[in-house]
């Protein structure tokens, strides 16, 4: 179907959204052209605020209003751990748990030779210096068990190990409720490795 130019331009713009296909980005289009224009006007205006009022902290790369961030900037942390994380998204889950009170590292992705993604296209030189110029006991590897968190951790213990710092990774296992005859072997095996005395 040809749809008019306005509706076909809103269409391909929701279609660069990430996973979002041609199916997704049309019932996204259509719901917006049913919403009351004032619901519009103010979906539009929190994307442009969101755009100008969000900032990347100078200090650990976090998304803030702010920079340095709230983090960064608080003084009930404990600043002698660093949680290095790839995005974001990543932080805010552990923030979640309540569980961690340190400081974080966002390397804003992960090396990826595949997607031409170096080591020098993501922020581990900022970690580096942060480990030299900052009183750091501890890095905390929180990077995804894909290939690319995988060789991104195995980087980061290298170039970290001469510090004198120590080096730990997140346990990653069977998540609660799952089936252990369906779990991967690599899901397993790190359940196994990532096990605790009761």
């Amino acid at each position: 179907m040809i749809y008019p130019k306005a509706i076909a331009t809103l269409i391909e713009q929701f279609q660069k959204f990430p996973s979002v296909g041609p199916k997704s980005a049309q019932r996204m289009a259509f719901y917006l052209l049913r919403m009351p224009m004032s619901e519009v006007q103010k979906f539009a205006q929190s994307i442009v605020e969101a755009k100008e009022n969000t900032r990347t902290c100078e200090v650990c790369f976090n998304l803030s209003s702010t920079s340095p961030c709230e983090i960064c900037q608080s003084t009930k942390r404990d600043r002698s751990t660093i949680c290095v994380v790839a995005e974001t998204k990543d932080l805010i889950a552990i923030e979640k748990t309540n569980e961690y009170n340190g400081l974080y590292h966002v390397l804003q992705g992960l090396i990826s030779p595949m997607d031409g993604i170096g080591a020098d296209d993501i922020r581990i030189k900022e970690l580096l210096t942060r480990l030299t110029d900052e009183n750091v006991n501890e890095v905390i590897l929180a990077l995804s068990p894909s290939v690319e968190g995988e060789a991104t951790s195995l980087y980061l213990s290298k170039l970290i190990k001469p510090f004198g710092i120590k080096i730990s990774r997140i346990a990653f296992g069977l998540p609660v409720g799952a089936d252990l005859e369906y779990a991967d072997e690599i899901t397993i095996a790190r359940a196994i490795e990532g096990r605790r005395e009761i």
